[in-house]
C-alpha cells in the first residue's frame, strides 16, 4: 500500500528537481558574458618608443634598474636573436627599448 505512495512521491520529486534544474540552465545561459581579462598589450609599435612601451617590450616596470633591464634584454634577446631564427625587427625594437630604459635614446628610432 504504502509502495505506491512512495512511487508517486519519487516521481513527483524528480519532476520538481527537472522543472528547477531547467530554470536554472536558463537563467544561466541568458546572463551577460563577463568581459575576458587581455593578458597581452594590444596594439603596435608607436613611431617613437615611449618608457611605457619599452618596459612592456622587456617585460618590466618602467621604474626598473639598470641591472634589472640588462638581465631582461638578454632573457628577450636570446629568444628573438636574428641568428637563432627571430626577426631582425624585432631585435631592432628590442635594443631600442634597452636604450630607452637606460635613457640612451637616438632621435632616429628604429632601423625599420
Amino acid at each position: 500500500m504504502s509502495t505506491p505512495f512512495l512511487a508517486g512521491l519519487a516521481i513527483a520529486g524528480a519532476a520538481l528537481a527537472g522543472k528547477y534544474g531547467i530554470q536554472a540552465w536558463q537563467s544561466f545561459k541568458a546572463r551577460p558574458p563577463k568581459p575576458r581579462l587581455r593578458k597581452f598589450y594590444d596594439g603596435g609599435f608607436q613611431p617613437k618608443m615611449t618608457r611605457r612601451e619599452a618596459a612592456l617590450i622587456l617585460g618590466i616596470r618602467e621604474n626598473a634598474g639598470a641591472e634589472k633591464v640588462k638581465e631582461a634584454h638578454r632573457r628577450v634577446m636570446v629568444a628573438n636573436h636574428p641568428d637563432a631564427g627571430g626577426s631582425h625587427y624585432l631585435a631592432s625594437k628590442i635594443n631600442e627599448a634597452k636604450d630607452v630604459m637606460l635613457g640612451k635614446t637616438k632621435d632616429g628610432g628604429s632601423a625599420f
